[in-house]
């Protein structure tokens, strides 16, 4: 009795136990439960004010409500065409309505399927995500909303320092558990500041899809040369595809995963009720249909100005406290995309042909020849001691000049320029030398001559290959295209293109001793005759010009020079009057357009207003104009100009008949005397161009003077150019002829008024004699000699 009594105790005290156990485990889990309610709160919220400074800071409400990535600057033509950008993130963003309904429904899909319903933290994610991770043994990460994603990519928060607290780097899974809680609490955020339109945009604006395009409008237009809104339903499959891993799931790299990974994103349309099997299985048969266009700063129009333009936006906006690389500026320009991309045409078309003749004209010898026509002895070498490799290989080898020699000898792929496309190729680094130095270079621009307006802009012939711009970088001599100052400075003074002057050789002091100058003319022949100044300047006689330079005197010349524009320095010396100070392009463009404008001179200009980001305005210049000459003088030289394709034998008669049919053009040839320099410089009643022709260095010439010229050289760009825009209906160009002063000229234009009244000279003395008695008078008289 006593047993049965103790052992129903004993069973009684273990049944006790065990609902003792029962009740304390039942109480540990729904304390562990409540605590952990209780805790996680906390810990959000210590986290979310970074308790103690444990945590690290979090993005400010300032910061949340102006939330976006870098921005890429946009450089906008006249007539409104995107030419390029500056960027470290290529990245231009857009608004919900300007994305395709293809695009959201395929990234909902396969990256956010509850997106519209959640608060920025998807609960049943998260527990899907748990399950297979932990019970499952499935670690396939995901549980992330496109909020977070979103929130991620803003702010950095995994790679910002400032965002780390006294906590970060003691553990990697502390990190991480951080930065994640981070994530979901600026999700949670960003729901309750933004609308989920707003969302879904400003994500498809910061993520990166791979191939330098960051946001779905530079996505859409590498990989399929179209605006967001246009994307069809497998081009929106692909993209929403890209961003789980770019370059694992590049189209381009890897289109099998692309395409694998795009018919993954079809079936989850199809899951969630976005389209239907049939649909899917059709798309899904489709090739990916590529149209990749990588942007580079190399490519897309006007290369070289966007370049030279660069500089002086990155010292503007050091100054106005801006980034031009991620501050989404906007800045207008005065380039005609349409105008550009004729330029670059009449460039390309050209020069290749000039290349061709170049080349062969040389044949196996090399261009680079010295004054006596001779090959200049070790000029490669001399050539390669200026790079930038040279350098290096001297830092790493020092005086072992032998070491340095044997690499820049040794061949190795590289890829060069030619005209029908880069050639990858065996060559060293001297062989990439002398086969670059061969190519002739060029620069050409047009200009409005009445506003200043920078029209079209080529720097050389191709930028990637060789990216000095010889626009407004590069100064050569402009040969005879500066005699036009030089008479300009006569008809300022008095006289008219009617006064004439005889072509016979002189000699002059040059205030160097006893030293004189003999200029010749180009073909070293005299005609010993009278010649007007307008058919001297049309033939570019040395002579006369030579001798209008001694009377007028150099310091008068460089004045007006300057007072029409030029702005480099130059030697108020005789020779002067054949061009041998360095001048630029756009200063001899700009220069020119001051005849046109009549005799106003307006500062080319090439930036038309800055805005920010937002359309304030933050740049607007104005136009500077100086009143360089008399109305009068300046349509006088326009008549001169017009001379060179009036006249027989005119320096400007290569021009297309068609074109002169068209409108009254004026122009003026130049080349240099060791025919280094290929120059024309062109006027018409709408436009001013010029275009400069030559080596990358003065040493590197023209086989002869006659294949030089400018003329053969620089003659045909222009022309080229000036058919295209010409044909051109979209541009409008009407007018036809040069506006004549609103008073009568008080010189007469009609030389053929003076025939046969100049007695030829026997010699210099007489025909300086005779010089004096031809002398102009401040008021001219159609009866006399002018």
């Amino acid at each position: 009795m006593v047993a049965v009594k103790n052992r129903k105790r004993k069973e009684n005290n273990t049944a006790d136990r065990k609902q003792r156990l029962y009740r304390n485990i039942v109480i540990g889990m729904w304390s562990f439960f409540f605590g952990l309610l209780l805790l996680i709160p906390l810990y959000i919220y210590s986290v979310s004010i970074d308790l103690f400074g444990l945590y690290g800071d979090m993005p400010s409400t300032n910061m949340l409500e102006n939330a976006e990535k870098d921005l890429s600057s946009e450089l906008i033509s006249s007539d409104g065409k995107l030419l390029g950008k500056y960027f470290r993130e290529n990245r231009v963003n857009v608004t919900y309505h300007e994305i395709s309904p293809n695009l959201v429904k395929s990234l909902t899909a396969v990256e956010d399927a509850r997106f519209r319903s959640h608060s920025g933290i998807d609960g049943v994610g998260l527990i899907r995500v748990a399950v297979k991770s932990i019970l499952l043994g499935q670690n396939k990460g995901g549980g992330s909303t496109l909020s977070q994603q979103t929130a991620k990519v803003l702010f950095d928060l995994r790679v910002d320092e400032q965002f780390e607290g006294r906590l970060s780097g003691l553990n990697y899974q502390l990190d991480m558990l951080i930065k994640k809680t981070k994530e979901w609490i600026l999700a949670v955020r960003l729901e309750s500041t933004y609308t989920k339109d707003e969302l879904m945009a400003m994500y498809l604006n910061t993520v990166d899809f791979g191939s330098h395009s960051f946001g779905i409008k530079v996505a859409s237009q590498t990989f399929f040369n179209k605006t967001p809104i246009d994307l069809n339903i497998q081009e929106a499959a692909t993209l929403a595809g890209i961003v789980q891993n770019p370059s694992r799931l590049s189209p381009v790299r890897n289109p099998n995963n692309a395409t694998h990974r795009r018919n993954v994103v079809i079936n989850q349309m199809v899951k969630y009720g976005y389209l239907t099997q049939h649909v899917a299985d059709s798309v899904k048969r489709l090739p990916l249909k590529l149209d990749y266009r990588r942007e580079d700063h190399n490519e897309g129009l006007a290369p070289y100005f966007r370049s030279v333009l660069k500089g002086f936006l990155a010292k503007w906006a050091k100054e106005n406290n801006y980034d031009i690389y991620k501050d989404g500026l906007k800045i207008y320009t005065t380039i005609d995309s349409r105008m550009q991309k004729h330029a670059e045409e009449a460039v390309a078309g050209h020069m290749a042909q000039l290349q061709a003749q170049f080349n062969k004209e040389w044949g196996s010898r090399n261009p680079w020849i010295d004054d006596e026509h001779q090959e200049i002895k070790g000029y490669i070498e001399q050539e390669a001691k200026k790079t930038e490799h040279y350098r290096k290989l001297v830092r790493k080898w020092g005086s072992n000049a032998d070491s340095v020699w044997i690499v820049m000898k040794t061949k190795r792929p590289m890829r060069v320029f030619s005209y029908k496309g880069e050639i990858d190729t065996l060559m060293s680094p001297l062989d990439s030398i002398r086969y670059n130095k061969r190519f002739l270079h060029t620069g050409f621009m047009a200009m409005d001559p009445y506003t200043g307006a920078v029209k079209a802009w080529v720097g050389g012939i191709n930028h990637r290959n060789f990216q000095y711009d010889h626009v407004l970088q590069g100064k050569r001599q402009p040969g005879s295209t500066f005699k036009t100052f030089v008479y300009a400075t006569a008809i300022e003074n008095g006289y008219s293109p009617c006064f004439s002057v005889y072509d016979i050789p002189r000699s002059y002091p040059t205030g160097n001793g006893s030293t004189m100058w003999e200029p010749k003319n180009s073909n070293g022949k005299y005609t010993n005759a009278p010649m007007s100044l307008r058919e001297a300047m049309a033939l570019s006689v040395n002579t006369v010009t030579a001798d209008i330079m001694f009377k007028m005197k150099p310091d008068n010349v460089v004045n007006l020079a300057r007072r029409a524009g030029i702005t480099s320095e130059m030697d108020p010396v005789l020779s002067l009057a054949l061009g041998t100070s360095d001048i630029s392009v756009l200063e001899m463009v700009g220069a020119y357009s001051t005849f046109v404008n009549k005799g106003v001179h307006t500062q080319p200009f090439y930036i038309v207003r800055i805005e920010d980001k937002n359309g304030n305005v933050l740049y607007e210049p104005k136009p500077k104009t100086v009143e360089a000459l008399h109305e009068e003088t300046a349509y006088l030289m326009l008549h001169m100009l017009k001379g060179a394709t009036e006249l027989s034998g005119g320096s400007a008669t290569r021009l297309s008949p068609a074109l002169l049919q068209k409108m009254e053009i004026g122009g003026k040839t130049g080349t240099t005397q060791n025919a280094s320099d290929g120059w024309f410089m062109g006027v018409t009643p709408e436009l001013v161009a010029g275009a400069w022709v030559g080596g990358d260095s003065r040493n590197i010439r023209f086989p002869s003077w006659v294949s030089g010229q400018g003329g053969r050289t620089a003659l045909p760009i222009w022309d080229r150019f000036m058919s295209k825009v010409m044909k051109d209906p979209a541009l409008g160009f009407k007018k036809t002829t040069f506006d004549a002063p609103a008073t009568p000229l008080s010189v007469e234009t009609d030389c053929n008024r003076y025939n046969g009244k100049f007695p030829v000279p026997d010699n210099q003395e007489e025909a300086d004699s005779l010089y004096q008695r031809l002398a102009p008078v401040p008021a001219p008289d159609i009866d006399g000699i002018l």
